[in-house]
């Protein structure tokens, strides 16, 4: 059984972080990049919220990927490089290396220390497929390091799964679609799998962001503790109140912490006065219809595109050929 390969590129650099922080919650509309939302706690919230009844994203698209398996087969490449961006447990990805005869498997996520462990357990599912796990931040775009040793000859499916690219703004996820673009190489047949949540409506879409039993407010209210552990500020949860909103004009989900009250927030070397209902942009959920996001994908260089959808068109899988 061969023993997957780790490259860790990513280093946690404090100052940075609080910098990087600071600079937002310092901004005229606070906000927080949606990263740090994934601490540890973070996580595991996360994960309850893909059981919610009113988030069923998750679910669509997994029941999306088997029920069209076999059609995916059909037209991505065998053989080739699978690498999974934001891989976490290496779940999504694990289920289709067999069917679709991946080459080779890269899985990708801010920290091989959270994937470690996942592609172990996958490697013994698959013990004659080579692996990797690659420690980057990959959200201002994909750069694969030369000790990957990636064949040039062998074709690519870059696997992003879950619409993280909702996370983006169409500007910023154009540019970042065109460093996917360009990690593709130059093997013919490679390209891009991705999941796209579709859009609904604002009802529902700030329902599945707000859910009755609380678990995705916790989730965004848990965020202040991580950045009172990471800058030392004293954010005090109960001042605090999870927001989600349809924003129809730039067609997202937005989720804010609102005061609940004039709120003084202090951190080493600084503070800020919030009024009452002012808020921290904390994520945007953009969504997508299939045209549109087609159009993307073309001006970020893909040349063809296939899609897969539910019956009721709630979510997308898209293989954009490079």
């Amino acid at each position: 059984m061969s023993t997957p390969q780790f490259i860790q590129l990513y280093q946690h650099n404090a100052a940075a972080v609080a910098q990087e922080l600071l600079a937002g919650l310092s901004a005229p509309q606070a906000f927080t990049s949606p990263k740090y939302l994934y601490d540890a706690l973070g996580s595991r919230l996360f994960e309850a919220i893909t059981e919610l009844p009113e988030y069923d994203l998750t679910r669509t698209e997994a029941q999306l990927m088997q029920l069209h398996s076999a059609d995916m087969a059909r037209h991505l490449p065998t053989g080739a490089c699978w690498i999974d961006l934001g891989a976490g447990n290496c779940e999504k990805a694990g289920r289709l290396l067999g069917p679709m005869a991946a080459g080779r498997y890269v899985a990708v996520d801010i920290s091989v220390d959270f994937v470690r462990q996942a592609l172990d357990v996958l490697q013994r599912q698959h013990p004659g497929l080579p692996m990797a796990g690659l420690g980057t931040d990959f959200s201002g775009g994909l750069d694969l390091p030369d000790a990957l040793d990636l064949d040039p000859a062998q074709p690519r499916v870059l696997f992003y799964p879950g619409s993280s690219i909702g996370n983006f703004t169409p500007e910023q996820a154009l540019g970042f679609l065109r460093s996917l673009h360009q990690a593709c190489g130059t093997a013919a047949g490679s390209g891009l799998l991705i999941g796209v949540d579709l859009l609904k409506e604002p009802a529902e879409l700030e329902a599945a962001y707000d859910d009755a039993l609380g678990v995705t407010a916790a989730f965004d209210l848990n965020l202040l503790l991580h950045i009172n552990r990471l800058v030392g500020s004293d954010f005090a949860v109960r001042d605090w109140q999870h927001l989600s909103r349809f924003n129809k004009q730039a067609s997202r989900v937005e989720m804010h912490l609102k005061a609940r009250q004039a709120v003084r927030v202090q951190w080493p070397g600084g503070e800020r006065l919030f009024a009452a209902g002012e808020t921290i942009h904390t994520e945007n959920a953009c969504k997508w219809v299939v045209p549109n996001f087609e159009a993307l994908l073309r001006s970020a260089g893909f040349a063809s595109t296939r899609v897969w959808t539910d019956p009721e068109k709630r979510f997308a899988v898209v293989w954009a050929v490079a």
